[in-house]
């Protein structure tokens, strides 16, 4: 087995991330070596804990590592299996007597910023040379190019292939300066490890991107000393550091999105443990297994045939024995019998996409496997962790039993709090079902239910990140989000809410801020509408904060509402269907103007004639004219309604004007005057079939703005119109979808047209 050498017997093994076939190389190597040193690419920050990351854990896991300054923060992972070559390469070289380093760069080092990943594949950056092998040997992608390569072929000649393999995408490939700064890095260790060793072997073990430049950076012992590299520090006013964390098979799937190649996890598992034919076989087990406990049938005739498909395609593409696209292809042959609409995940290679057909999600589950990771008891874990169980324990609440909460007893609000600010970190435990939202009637209650997490601690633990406290790291994810979002001011409105509910008073106010920054500019009227409807509601029943009736939160509703009105006047589309998102923003400024126009000065006369420009404005959507003379309306300029509604008559906008009207008036509608609702029964009733088809989807959303209540009360009127003694409810309620309703009576007047056309049947159908 020949690997590539530099003087002074430093041997360098150049592998994919995740690579049964390379972890086999690294064990071999080591074994046939006995080096002096193992120099493994990784977080060399953790040196110094080498027994922590190696004890008695369950994998996968995870090294987790968090930076946070004045200007950033950073969150990188570099995850371990048991067939992970770096796992491999410190077990093993443990096992001999070895002296274990990591080489690269802490993960809080400006080379590593944009990475989350550090042991991503590098196939973007050779992504040329990749199309062209893939092409050559007639494979879909780079994991099938890999496995067709590597995984299913003997081991004989597997250095020396690996070596021409990386040798060739990497000399096609320029580094940039994050990759230079790095392999840099990483040199200096290995001359260092080269000097001390004195002529014994020294095993280095990285991505193949990086060992082409390894070896040439190591080539010579020019400035090297018998030192080892400085670990980089932190900036002084960073907070930053490493801690294990269990990690799952999930996570680490490629199929899910996570960006170091290799997919299907517990396949290679399989092969790791038993090698490519037999995990061959287990996985067809698997997925049959999986696909009966979800009901799916699948005959051993089925099962045959999709192993017979199989070995087929093994021998067709050269292989000695299916591999892990043999064997999925087989199985889609011998399960699959409707036509697929979406190329399957492994031809395509990234994240599963929605509307997968059902058998392909479960075998790409089955493939990726349910297993999760576990540390050893004694593993130092940030002190976020401990606040956590503490302030849980010191408020009562119970993991596994649902949470009920006054909101008006100040025990309860401190609770509801706490379970906000864990969801604000995204911390499993709890998910509330019932409880205060924007836009609705105000609710001093609510319900938290219990939502057990396998991955529970793994995120309690990259929480951590953002600060040692519940408090702390809550106050730094909200700075944060507020940072990102800009001038955002729908997702600005989302934080103000989250922080109200939070208890978070100063970052309210920071967030309040952005928002009245952002709203001045603001072109998006749907997001100033909903930012408006959280600004009054916190203006008119927080509780919570606090805040209600504040100055701050008043300026806002002032402007919100004044350039809302601006934003109206300028919307022109004559035939746009109903837009409930500007819709609900004319409904914030009805409420603002209703509720908070006194107390704030709001310019209740201005509204009214910007609703009336609009509603005699051609050029206006439908759905914003009637809106707009709803918006009078409900301010009480009472308009004549019967008559509008007949000046937009015709199928194709009734329904969308009535929208808008409902959206705004709909109390108005069902307690005034009955006139309006006489007249739009008239113009539905004069419609012929067709017309009314093209007019019920836009009806139908329209009277959707309706509660149960008020519907009903539509309902009475209809009767009182028609007579009949059946209980009104009885028009709420069809057995056949209403569309297919109206579809049939266009059908059969058609039918009609047609026979009377040939003189067949002349009067009345009955």
């Amino acid at each position: 087995m020949s690997t590539v050498e530099a003087p002074g017997g430093v041997t360098f093994l150049g592998v994919r991330h995740h690579s049964p076939a390379c972890a086999r190389l690294v064990a071999a190597t080591v074994a046939r070596l006995r080096p002096a040193y193992v120099l493994v690419e990784g977080p060399a920050d953790l040196n110094g804990r080498m027994d922590e990351l190696l004890g008695d854990h369950e994998l996968p896991i995870a090294v987790f590592t968090a930076h946070r300054d004045g200007t950033r923060r950073h969150a990188s992972w570099s995850p371990f299996c048991a067939y992970s070559p770096e796992w491999v390469a410190l077990t093993a070289g443990r096992q001999v007597g070895a002296q274990l380093r990591f080489i690269d760069l802490p993960a809080w080092h400006p080379a590593l910023s944009g990475r989350a990943n550090r042991y991503a594949d590098a196939d973007q950056r050779y992504a040329e040379a990749v199309r062209r092998l893939c092409a050559t040997l007639a494979v879909d992608n780079v994991d099938a190019l890999w496995d067709h390569l590597f995984e299913i072929g003997p081991d004989d000649g597997l250095a020396e292939r690996l070596d021409t393999y990386f040798d060739v995408l990497r000399g096609e490939s320029a580094a940039g300066e994050d990759d230079t700064a790095r392999e840099a890095y990483m040199a200096r260790w290995v001359r260092a490890a080269r000097r001390r060793a004195a002529g014994r072997p020294v095993l280095v073990v990285t991505g193949g991107f990086h060992r082409p430049a390894l070896v040439r950076l190591t080539a010579s012992d020019d400035g090297a000393d018998d030192d080892w590299p400085e670990v980089p520090a932190p900036a002084a006013d960073a907070v930053a550091g490493s801690y294990l964390v269990p990690y799952s098979f999930r996570r680490l799937d490629a199929f899910v999105g996570y960006q170091s190649g290799m997919p299907s996890p517990a396949y290679y598992q399989r092969v790791w443990e038993d090698g490519p034919r037999r995990a061959a076989e287990a996985l067809t087990e698997a997925v049959a297994a999986r696909l009966r406990t979800r009901r799916q049938h699948v005959s051993t005739a089925d099962l045959i045939a999709a192993r017979s498909m199989a070995g087929g395609l093994a021998r067709l593409r050269g292989h000695a024995h299916p591999g892990r696209v043999d064997v999925l292809d087989g199985l889609v042959s011998a399960l699959v019998t409707d036509a697929l609409d979406q190329p399957l995940p492994w031809a395509t290679r990234g994240t599963l996409a929605p509307g997968a057909h059902p058998v392909v999600v479960e075998m790409v589950a089955a493939l990726s496997g349910d297993r999760v990771g576990r540390l050893h008891p004694d593993t130092p874990l940030p002190p976020l962790v401990h606040d956590v169980d503490a302030e849980l324990a010191r408020h009562r609440i119970d993991p596994h039993e649902a949470v009920e909460l006054d909101l008006t007893v100040a025990g309860d609000l401190t609770r509801s709090r706490l379970l906000h600010r864990l969801r604000l970190l995204d911390v499993p435990g709890h998910v509330r079902e019932r409880g205060p939202r924007v836009g609705a009637d105000a609710l001093l209650t609510e319900r938290w239910s219990p939502a057990p997490s396998a991955d529970r601690l793994a995120r309690v633990i990259e929480a951590g990140g953002y600060g040692p406290t519940v408090l702390d790291a809550v106050t730094a994810r909200i700075e944060e989000r507020v940072t990102l979002l800009g001038a955002d001011v729908d997702a600005l409105a989302t934080t103000l809410f989250d922080t109200a509910l939070a208890g978070l008073p100063e970052h309210s106010t920071r967030t309040l801020t952005a928002i009245a920054r952002a709203t001045g500019s603001v072109t998006d009227l749907r997001a100033l509408g909903r930012a408006l409807a959280v600004a009054l509601a916190l203006w008119r029943h927080d509780r919570l904060l606090g805040s209600a009736g504040t100055a701050p939160l008043g300026a806002l509703i002032t402007a919100a509402v004044r350039r809302a009105l601006w934003l109206v006047e300028g919307v022109r589309a004559t035939a746009a269907p109903a837009d409930p998102g500007r819709l609900t923003a004319l409904v914030a400024v009805r409420d603002a103007v209703r509720h908070a126009g006194p107390a704030l000065g709001l310019d209740r006369d201005g509204a009214l004639a910007v609703a009336g420009r609009v509603a005699a404005d051609p050029a206006a959507p439908p759905d914003l004219r009637g809106a707009a003379l709803g918006l009078a309306w409900s301010l009480g300029d009472v308009p004549d309604a019967a008559r509008a509604v007949r000046a937009v008559a015709a199928p194709d906008t009734l329904g969308d004007w009535l929208s808008g009207l409902f959206a705004l008036a709909r109390e108005e509608v069902v307690s005034g005057d009955a006139a309006l609702l006489t007249v739009v029964d008239e113009l539905l009733a004069a419609m012929g079939a067709h017309d009314f088809l093209v007019a019920l989807p836009a009806l139908r959303q329209a009277f959707g703005w309706f509660p149960p209540r008020e519907r009903a009360e539509v309902a009475r009127h209809v009767q009182a119109l028609h007579g009949g003694d059946a209980p009104p409810g009885d028009l709420l309620r069809l057995d056949a979808d209403p569309l297919l309703v109206a579809a049939a009576r266009a059908v059969e007047e058609r039918v009609d047209a047609v026979l009377t056309r040939e003189g067949l049947w002349e009067g009345d159908r009955t």
